[in-house]
């Protein structure tokens, strides 16, 4: 069997698992022109139609139907032979997909996933962030990255174990022009960066101490979907922000953002990388999972 047409096999499980070429061709990496014209080319071989495909809807006909409940558990028999020859490389090598919540991202990305790379340079990695949950399995994913409680229970669970807060801040000109909030009730007097959900309503800021929990809903001239964003913005005096300690610790250092209200803003849960059970893992998921292991413990 030539590889490409283990290739277009996957293609029509793809297709098949997501009901959609769109979401098909960004989980294979290819353009929808390409896959749409790599499953006509099969059709053709084949000599019957295996989708019924409108402007709105893609689903399976009956051929089709058959042909994928044929082909799924040889293709994963295959794939299964495929990783168990991959796991006896002695070194990793290969693409390993990681889908992640950005603000994690932006964690990691310095102390683990940019390290490993330069120890392992023939490993490609293909990190996707979205504010979403994911089901990483049906996404083609090997891997993901979510604070320890959102994991699945049907995952195995790295955790990572850094201390992690949110933050407020705002530049020292706005803190002098405006004053400083003691509790998060003055919040309602001053101009905040309002903040946008992945599901579009807008987030309610969160305060705790000593048992008591706050939600503020804060008003301000602007609304952001990306901390970064807020990040700029609150340098540049448009209001206060709320954003991941980790993503304004050197702004804080540098005297470019202030940290106000941190008694308000006790540590997070905890990060954890996770994974569905496999049997003979290829050589570069074992080394992530490992240098994942050893900067939890570092």
């Amino acid at each position: 069997m030539t590889r490409s047409v283990l290739t277009d096999l996957d293609a029509v499980l793809s297709i098949a698992r997501h009901g959609s070429f769109r979401a098909a061709s960004l989980e294979l990496g290819m353009s929808t022109t390409a896959l749409s014209n790599s499953i006509a080319k099969l059709e053709k071989n084949l000599g019957i139609r295996l989708f019924n495909r409108t402007t709105r809807s893609v689903s399976l006909t009956v051929a089709g139907t058959t042909f994928v409940e044929r082909i799924g558990p040889a293709m994963t028999d295959i794939h299964d032979a495929m990783l168990a020859a991959q796991s006896l490389q002695e070194i990793p090598i290969g693409t390993l997909r990681i889908n992640a919540f950005a603000t994690a991202a932006r964690e990691v990305m310095e102390p683990l996933i940019l390290p490993f790379l330069q120890r392992y340079p023939q490993v490609h990695i293909d990190l996707v962030t979205e504010g979403r949950l994911v089901d990483i399995v049906a996404a083609g994913f090997d891997l993901g990255l979510r604070p320890a409680d959102l994991v699945p229970n049907d995952m195995i669970a790295v955790p990572l174990g850094r201390k992690r807060s949110n933050a407020v801040v705002a530049s020292p000109d706005f803190l002098r022009t405006h004053g400083t909030p003691i509790v998060p009730a003055d919040l309602y007097r001053f101009r905040c960066i309002r903040a946008r959900l992945p599901n579009n309503a807008l987030f309610r800021w969160k305060f705790e101490k000593d048992g008591n929990a706050v939600q503020i809903d804060v008003q301000g001239a602007m609304t952001l979907d990306e901390s970064s964003l807020v990040r700029i913005a609150a340098q540049n005096g448009i209001g206060l922000g709320y954003v991941m300690e980790a993503d304004v610790c050197e702004d804080i250092a540098a005297g470019r953002l202030v940290r106000v209200l941190e008694d308000w803003t006790p540590l997070l849960v905890p990060l954890a990388l996770y994974y569905p059970g496999r049997k003979n893992p290829p050589a570069a998921f074992s080394a992530f999972i490992q240098a994942a292991r050893d900067f939890a413990n570092s």
